[in-house]
């Protein structure tokens, strides 16, 4: 039986001059806007060529009809997807006909809103959805692909399994006081609950690397002035996005590109030079430069071949130290190639030309190979939890602790099970076991129209 009484329609595809359009429907009326522009429902899941007609019996265009039948579509209802030349006039004027017809424009995000309520979807596989849509690299692909198959979710149910277990056997003693929690039986909770606590966390520490593949990864270009940082910006790049000039200081603020890097987006960050004797302009730029530092992910640290070594501020000699830098020896078609290094051998060290392009290739195999050791645990499953997971997932550790610490004092066994069905709770905010409709309206109101 499907959810919703009503019928919404919308442009599936980007508003703009195409080839094609895409225009879905999706509710009870979805077969009779078919049988009445047709004359008949074509059959499931095939695409069936025809003129469109509108109420008054205007032809508006040639289009392909396909209708999903609920048990088979994406919402969980029955669902029709009009594909019409791609002139906005055309989809326009059918989605008019349409609304004219009975249907009501959908809102941003109710495609998807309603497969998750009809139970077609997750919560997590819901947003995997919008991470699939503006995934920005190849790996932030295949972890979208991954949460849409049900990787988290599957996830999920297993730690919750887990935990109806413990907490089965928890509220056990609750139901007969008469029996008092004996010390073995405790000892086994607590390992299950120790697990749990454990995994958990594993999962908890995706967060961060989540947030770089939804991102990109912060990467911060720092150097003295005049060492090449705009230059080596340009050559990522691909084009002029800096202004390269000989006379140092040109950069005054940061300047901010994205660009694939393998399977990586980087945010590549051009900063102002680091002057050890900066004018008050320059001091500003410097200031904004160390705080750029300060959050990023990677450090390339640009220094000029056969120049002494800058004198650098400790905000970024002790980042860089921290081993998540790449050491950039920049103008080695200029000369001697040397320089003294005051960093761990383990930070690699490439000598390139940004003016000609000389070492480029390994120094972009250095950056992915950094980049890829971010990937934190769960590569099997290449789950990467995003802020509102990590925000149950920290609930949930903490009920998971609190139960240990009154395990561990003998504590009430009924304030034990409060812990952890608060954990419980936690646990099914990040599938969408709960019933917040506010949550979920704000949710599904950050997708596109059409989805």
């Amino acid at each position: 039986m499907p959810r919703f009484t009503d019928t919404i329609a919308a442009l599936a595809t980007p508003a703009g001059t195409s080839a094609i359009a895409l225009v879905r429907v999706s509710g009870p009326d979805a077969g009779r806007f078919a049988r009445e522009i047709l004359g008949e429902i074509p059959p499931p899941r095939l695409a069936r060529h025809g003129d469109y007609q509108d109420r008054a019996g205007a032809l508006i265009d040639d289009a392909l009809f396909t209708f999903f039948p609920e048990a088979g579509s994406y919402t969980g209802e029955d669902a029709l997807e009009i594909s019409c030349h791609g002139n906005p006039f055309i989809a326009q004027k059918i989605l008019e006909d349409l609304f004219a017809r009975g249907a009501r424009s959908a809102e941003p995000g109710e495609f998807t809103q309603r497969a998750f309520l009809n139970g077609r979807l997750d919560l997590s596989q819901a947003e995997a959805v919008m991470d699939l849509i503006h995934a920005r690299s190849e790996r932030a692909l295949a972890a979208a692909n991954q949460q849409l198959r049900g990787a988290l979710g599957r996830r999920m149910n297993e730690l919750t399994d887990r935990l109806l277990g413990a907490l089965a056997r928890v509220e056990a003693y609750i139901d007969f006081p008469e029996e008092d929690l004996p010390a073995e039986d405790r000892a086994g909770i607590r390992r299950v609950l120790e697990s749990l606590a454990t995994d958990t966390a594993r999962l908890l520490a995706t967060s961060h690397y989540g947030e770089l593949l939804r991102d990109g990864i912060k990467t911060v270009i720092v150097g003295a002035p005049n060492a090449g940082k705009s230059s080596l910006l340009n050559r990522l790049v691909g084009h002029e996005r800096a202004i390269v000039s000989p006379e140092p200081g040109t950069t005054r603020d940061f300047i901010e590109e994205r660009i694939i890097v393998g399977p990586h987006c980087l945010r590549l960050i051009d900063t102002a030079g680091l002057n050890p004797d900066p004018g008050a302009i320059e001091k500003l730029g410097m200031e904004k430069s160390l705080e750029r530092v300060a959050e990023a992910d990677l450090i390339l640290l640009v220094l000029e071949a056969g120049q002494p070594l800058p004198t650098l501020p400790g905000t970024v000699t002790d980042r860089v130290s921290t081993g998540r830098a790449v050491i950039v020896v920049n103008k080695i078609d200029l000369g001697p190639t040397s320089v003294e290094l005051p960093f761990p051998n383990a930070i690699p060290a490439l000598k390139v030309s940004a003016l000609t392009g000389a070492g480029m290739e390994a120094l972009i195999a250095a950056i992915v190979q950094l980049a890829d050791s971010f990937q934190a645990v769960d590569k099997e499953y290449f789950i990467a939890v995003n802020a509102r997971h990590s925000d149950a997932l920290t609930r949930a550790k903490v009920g998971l602790e609190d139960a240990m610490a009154k395990l561990a004092m003998a504590g009430p066994i009924e304030l034990i099970a409060s812990d952890l069905r608060g954990t419980l709770a936690s646990y099914g905010e990040i599938v969408g076991k709960i019933d917040n409709e506010r949550m979920l309206d704000q949710l599904f109101a950050t997708f596109c129209i059409g989805k």
